[in-house]
């Protein structure tokens, strides 16, 4: 099926999320911070995956608890979906241009969690969100997955095309790990046996 829902209630958010892998795209998401609905409703649409999120937040200290704890039950959503990892093509990577950015992200569902981050965001926020929550993000994302994601950037200037180039290519770059290789769709891909 890999699908799966689940929640994360804590002083700081509360969180109800729903994750379908082999999905179309379609999103509702409403964190309560613009910005990152905008990301994760595009994040949904270029991986398509059928992803619904609802938080409610202490946006009114800042969008720090929101946007760290909605990667950390994404991550988990997707450790969860994917199971024992049976089947996937376990690698996916995508150059993505978005007007003068251009964003490289690299995938490996290895079962252990690392960022390797080369954004140079030039603005300090886009609208009300913190840009240097992008990192927060990612980092929280691929810890909760057990995966390795590289994100890097290759040109950009304007922080929003920067920070959208990068939710897309991760997308795509996800969509293409994730899917299962129907030559091999028993077989965990790794020597080890295990992911």
């Amino acid at each position: 099926m890999r699908r799966t829902e689940g929640s994360r209630k804590t002083a700081e958010t509360e969180i109800w999320l729903s994750l379908h892998l082999d999905g179309t795209g379609k999103s509702e998401v409403d964190t309560g911070c613009g910005f990152l609905d905008h990301m994760l409703t595009l994040f949904a649409r270029h991986g398509r995956f059928d992803l619904n999120i609802s938080c409610k937040g202490d946006t009114y200290v800042d969008d720090h608890h929101t946007v760290e704890d909605v990667a950390i039950c994404l991550g988990d959503a997707f450790a969860q979906a994917l199971g024992d990892k049976r089947g996937i093509v376990r690698y996916g990577s995508c150059a993505l241009p978005m007007d003068e950015a251009l964003i490289l992200t690299a995938v490996d569902i290895s079962g252990r969690g690392m960022l390797g981050y080369a954004l140079n965001i030039p603005a300090q926020k886009v609208g009300t969100f913190d840009t240097e929550l992008t990192k927060e993000f990612f980092t929280a994302l691929a810890r909760r997955a057990d995966m390795t994601i590289h994100v890097r950037q290759l040109a950009g200037e304007n922080s929003h095309h920067i920070i959208e180039g990068a939710f897309k290519s991760l997308a795509r770059s996800l969509r293409a790990a994730v899917a299962i290789d129907p030559r091999f769709a028993s077989e965990i891909p790794s020597t080890k046996g295990v992911l």
